[in-house]
């Protein structure tokens, strides 16, 4: 075979080599399972959940009487409280009732802790809550025996369940304090029950409640709330922060910022719910009674505006039911804590806006 020839054929068998290894490598790529595209993967679910409870638990709530005498100011561990009552007591002195949505939620400073007065009890009950007092009135203490209210008192548990604050600059009535640490061991070695199936007194949303979108609100950006001529409440919108920094004010004109002994910060609130009861005195040291089983008007205030309400309550242990006045419908709080201001009817609430002032 002539050379020409022979270089010819070597190209071609090169040439068909080539293109049988080509046809092999393709058949095989395209026999080969081919890897699939990922899908987009998806977002997370987020389920949002209430900051001031867990609404699926069925924790007990715990009251602990605070003394609000102005001597006793300042006081600690009422922010972590979820709800607080105030009402007028003898003198025309004040007292709060903070309530804690479980013995693990409660702070490590409580007080100054005070004595019990037979109204508040039905606050307790209403909040199926183990109830924390240093004293009482004999109608009080008559009351929780025959009520069988679970409670814990500073007068038997001092130096237990109880401790005296030292170096505070007030006098020795003022002085005495609680842990939660402490109340957890004394409920549980009293035996008192830890869970409840009363559910909790608000119904709460998650979602921002905007009062301003509703037909009769008004701009609240400051409230004063008049008990007597010892004490009146105040409250002022922080719009930045969407709640009402809280303060209290003497007969003296003099007003305070309401702060923590501990922390020096004001307290604040989410929700404020203020109405008036009638009360009166019934014995020489001008203890009162309040006309508390009955219904009324009032108002609801959240996030610079307040909106007419009215409420009721039909028994001693029955929860106050708070609805709106125009549309009868039960009020959801805004996620956050809460003050009722329950104060004496015929005295002073005035509730102001920055524009377009309305005074009541």
């Amino acid at each position: 075979m002539k050379k020409p020839l022979k270089i010819i054929l070597g190209i071609l068998a090169l040439i068909i080599i080539a293109a049988g290894a080509f046809i092999g490598y393709k058949t095989f790529i395209d026999k080969k399972p081919k890897e699939s595209t990922p899908e987009k993967e998806k977002e997370p679910v987020v389920v949002k959940k209430l900051k001031i409870f867990d609404e699926d638990s069925t924790d007990r709530s715990v009251a602990v009487m605070i003394n609000n005498n102005h001597n006793a100011w300042p006081h600690a561990g009422l922010q972590d409280s979820y709800l607080n009552y105030e009402i007028i007591v003898e003198g025309g002195i004040t007292r709060i009732m903070a309530l804690y949505s479980s013995l693990d939620k409660m702070p490590e400073k409580i007080g100054s802790v005070r004595s019990s007065r037979i109204y508040f009890l039905d606050y307790a009950l209403e909040n199926d809550a183990i109830y924390i007092h240093w004293g009482g009135s004999t109608e009080a203490y008559n009351d929780m025996d025959s009520l069988k209210m679970d409670h814990l008192d500073g007068i038997y548990y001092e130096g237990t369940y109880f401790y005296r604050e030292s170096g505070l600059n007030r006098a020795y009535e003022h002085t005495g304090f609680t842990k939660g640490s402490l109340i957890k061991k004394g409920v549980n070695a009293s035996g008192f029950r830890t869970t409840s199936d009363k559910g909790k007194l608000f119904k709460y949303s998650i979602d921002e409640i905007n009062l301003n979108e509703k037909e009769l609100s008004k701009k609240a950006d400051h409230i004063d709330i008049e008990y007597s001529n010892y004490q009146t409440t105040k409250y002022d919108y922080d719009p930045e922060n969407k709640v009402y920094k809280r303060s209290m004010a003497n007969g003296y004109g003099e007003t305070e910022a309401h702060t923590d002994i501990d922390t020096g910060k004001q307290y604040t609130t989410k929700n404020i719910i203020v109405y008036e009861v009638e009360n009166h005195s019934y014995d020489r040291y001008g203890r009162q009674a309040l006309t508390n089983i009955t219904s009324g008007e009032g108002y609801y205030i959240t996030n610079g505006y307040a909106y007419p309400i009215t409420w009721e309550k039909t028994s001693r242990a029955g929860k106050t039911v708070y609805k709106y006045k125009d549309t009868n419908e039960e009020i959801k709080l805004n996620d956050g804590n809460t003050w009722v201001q329950i104060m004496p009817k015929g005295k002073n609430l005035s509730i102001i806006g920055n524009t377009n002032p309305s005074e009541e």
